[in-house]
């Protein structure tokens, strides 16, 4: 899962880049409106956190941008703005939610779980792929009701799936959501990354589809590694 930050104040981007990678999500930056405006038309990402008072380009200036362009993505803004219109405008240039200044930097990472889980039609807090689940609120996986131990690579490439249990994800779709924008993407990394997820959750869970990706299903419906789906 990957997100963007958006934001002039570098003390405040770094804090904010450091706790999201913390609970698991790669993190671009973003630290001007024209930067923010181009990368996030260019960039899948799974959320954005948009501050409104950029230099350049203004915040809703940017997300006026980004939803011209068809991008989708869940936006949280975070602003010292916090007049009743100020919030109005937000809403209407397309965010998703908004969050005034100070706040907690947990609570920020809650909102964009939150958002992202309902930005993928998952309405309970826990979503699950048969005995495999993810619950949203604390970021933890479990498998039969007990705590997997996943580094933070293994747990962006697994949410990445859960959030698309059953669908066919293609290894560039998935490199794309799991890879910084600064960092090298490699299929042969990645192959390996799932076959150690395989090991902790079961090798039928994840399944290979011949020249298509990788599928998330519930126990004893995949196919394992190597193997293909007609």
């Amino acid at each position: 899962m990957r997100i963007l930050v958006v934001e002039d104040d570098i003390r405040l981007a770094t804090a904010l880049a450091e706790t999201l990678r913390q609970a698991g999500y790669a993190v671009d930056h973003a630290g001007d409106g024209d930067a923010a405006s181009a990368i996030g038309e260019t960039e899948p990402y799974d959320a954005a956190v948009l501050d409104l008072g950029l230099p350049k380009r203004d915040g809703i200036a940017v997300l006026t941008d980004w939803r011209r362009a068809g991008r989708t993505m869940p936006v949280l803004i975070l602003t010292a703005r916090d007049a009743w219109a100020d919030k109005v405008e937000g809403f209407r240039a397309g965010a998703d939610d908004y969050l005034t200044k100070p706040f907690r930097l947990e609570e920020v990472v809650l909102r964009l779980r939150a958002l992202i889980r309902r930005a993928n039609g998952h309405a309970d807090t826990v979503v699950r792929c048969g005995a495999l689940a993810l619950d949203t609120l604390l970021g933890v996986f479990t498998l039969d009701g007990a705590a997997l131990s996943l580094t933070a690579f293994e747990w962006r490439i697994l949410a990445y799936l859960i959030h698309r249990k059953e669908q066919t994800v293609s290894r560039s779709e998935l490199s794309e959501h799991v890879y910084e924008d600064h960092v090298e993407r490699d299929y042969n990394s990645l192959e390996v990354m799932i076959g150690r997820l395989r090991r902790k959750v079961g090798r039928d869970r994840i399944a290979t589809v011949r020249g298509l990706g990788y599928r998330l299903t519930p126990e004893g419906e995949g196919t394992g590694a190597g193997s293909g789906i007609a």
